[in-house]
């Protein structure tokens, strides 16, 4: 089968499309035939390996897992003699690392659900990451009716997750973005948006109960003014605030919490209820080939992205 394969941490042009054996499904899992894949921040940290933290978990001097990728949405080839919940053909999607390829085995109790009827492949594969993120940081950050909450960086794949996600829980959602997407993330369920680009929050009076950073480009240095006393602000990246974490946990003044947590099958089956529901749509800015991840990871990298990148594997555009 083919995949996406890098031996050396690098720049995108680490990444090269390889033929490779194809796995074989154990007894408790299935095999997923991909149609679409993502690519992701987090991808771009594993091939880099920055910060050299994660270089402790993927290989010291070279990545031991050599296929990148998270997100997946395709059909099953075929199940391990212990499946009951699903069967030759269904649609599935959810995450399993080792995604950017033809095929990939997922454990039937793993992060895996049924597609929703009316999504298509390229849809089914932009939402899980973001919205995992999503969701941990507003239940880290205890986000819930009548709470007010800024996102900072609210059109990107967490953002937009966490716009979606903070709606449907019933708080008073205010969005930060650029004037581009200002439309787009009130039409994801922001009760008010600041365009960045005309207007900087922390220096208009507002104050929220919760600023949720949704990519690692704030700190709560620059939010304090804007947090109400005992307020919380929801980190989703830079290493630094690992220890803020740790040092304001026992202050009953404003916190850093880390919104990061592992991944969780209930939030997949969570999500397809929200997309049968109506409740949650995928953001996706650009759709490429596998053929293309060099120039696919590229824009990713750029940070200029809105929603979320697909790859499109096996035919592309199925349904």
């Amino acid at each position: 089968m083919r995949a996406v394969v890098h031996d050396r941490y690098g720049p995108p042009t680490v990444l090269r499309l390889e033929d490779v054996e194809r796995p074989v499904p154990k007894v408790d899992e299935v095999l997923v035939r991909v149609h679409a894949t993502t690519v992701t921040q987090t991808d771009c940290h594993m091939r880099r390996a920055r910060p050299f933290l994660w270089r402790f978990m993927l290989g010291l001097l070279r990545p031991k897992r050599r296929i990148l990728g998270l997100e997946f949405a395709g059909a099953i080839e075929a199940v391990g003699a212990a499946v009951t919940e699903f069967a030759v053909g269904d649609r599935v999607f959810g995450l399993r690392n080792c995604a950017h390829a033809e095929y990939v085995c997922v454990r039937q109790a793993g992060l895996l659900a049924h597609m929703p009827e009316d999504a298509t492949f390229e849809e089914a594969a932009a939402v899980c990451d973001g919205m995992s993120q999503g969701l941990a940081g507003l239940r880290n950050g205890r986000v819930g009716r009548g709470t007010r909450l800024l996102v900072y960086g609210a059109s990107g794949s967490c953002g937009t997750a966490a716009v979606q996600l903070a709606a449907y829980l019933g708080a008073h959602v205010t969005a930060v973005c650029n004037t581009k997407n200002v439309e787009l993330v009130r039409s994801l369920g922001a009760d008010e948006v600041i365009d960045y680009e005309r207007e900087d929050f922390t220096k208009n009076g507002a104050t929220y109960d919760v600023v949720f950073d949704a990519v690692g480009k704030h700190s709560l240095v620059r939010s304090r003014g804007s947090l109400v006393p005992g307020g919380l602000y929801v980190a989703t990246d830079r290493l630094y605030n690992l220890p803020l974490a740790f040092l304001t946990r026992w202050l009953r003044t404003k916190k850093v919490v880390f919104g990061v947590s592992g991944y969780k099958r209930e939030s997949v089956l969570l999500l397809k209820d929200l997309l049968d529901a109506g409740k949650y749509r995928a953001v996706i800015d650009r759709t490429y080939p596998l053929e293309d991840v060099v120039e696919a990871t590229r824009y990713v990298e750029s940070w200029q992205k809105t929603g979320n990148v697909v790859l499109t594997v096996n035919g592309g555009r199925a349904r």
